[in-house]
């Protein structure tokens, strides 16, 4: 539990083996639709990152587990997330200089993409992106974009349209909802690979 703009803010840390190289930041679905920190996309995303030697950090967003506060449409999400990030870089000062990785899943891309607006990242990672949310901010060019054929939550043809505008690359995880089950070690597996590349 560390200090956040809204009372307490739950944090967990996925740590690489050896010396992190920068830090990542993870943020989880919809707190309103039982979004958490312990979301199975998210824990993917933060051990994808450890396992590439980023220090991941996750969050509840205010309201959601532990952390204290009331769901605020995405502008109290934002200043959590840049909360949990100053704890990151207080906590590994060696890289706190460094671009951070932003990563987020559904709502938490939404965030993320605000959270773009102050912090330069690295690079960012959205999956299953809540596009209806996004402005026409434009993201890095080299955003990996992932989603589902079959999610029934976010229509592929509208992350397509909002992708296209922005002439970001789409991966489409075929026959796949919105939670990716069962396809979540394949999730890493992409997501790793494009990394590397």
């Amino acid at each position: 539990m560390i200090a956040g703009p809204a009372g307490a803010l739950e944090v967990a840390l996925n740590l690489p083996e050896a010396e992190a190289r920068a830090l990542a930041l993870v943020a989880h679905p919809h707190p309103l639709q039982g979004g958490t920190l312990d979301n199975k996309v998210a824990q993917t995303l933060a051990k994808t990152f450890a396992a590439l030697g980023y220090a991941s950090v996750r969050f509840n967003f205010r309201g959601a587990g532990k952390s204290e506060g009331a769901f605020d449409e995405g502008a109290g999400e934002t200043d959590d997330a840049l909360a949990a990030l100053e704890f990151g870089r207080r906590e590994f000062p060696a890289i706190a200089t460094r671009p951070p990785v932003l990563a987020g899943f559904s709502f938490g891309s939404y965030v993320q993409s605000r959270v773009a607006r102050a912090v330069a990242p690295e690079r960012m990672v959205l999956v299953g992106p809540a596009v209806s949310r996004f402005s026409a901010d434009s993201l890095p060019t080299d955003t990996i974009v992932v989603h589902g054929e079959q999610d029934d939550v976010v229509p592929l043809a509208d992350v397509l349209a909002w992708a296209r505008s922005r002439q970001l690359p789409v991966i489409v995880f075929p026959g796949c909802g919105h939670f990716f089950h069962g396809r979540l070690p394949q999730l890493q597996r992409v997501i790793a690979g494009m990394w590397q590349r």
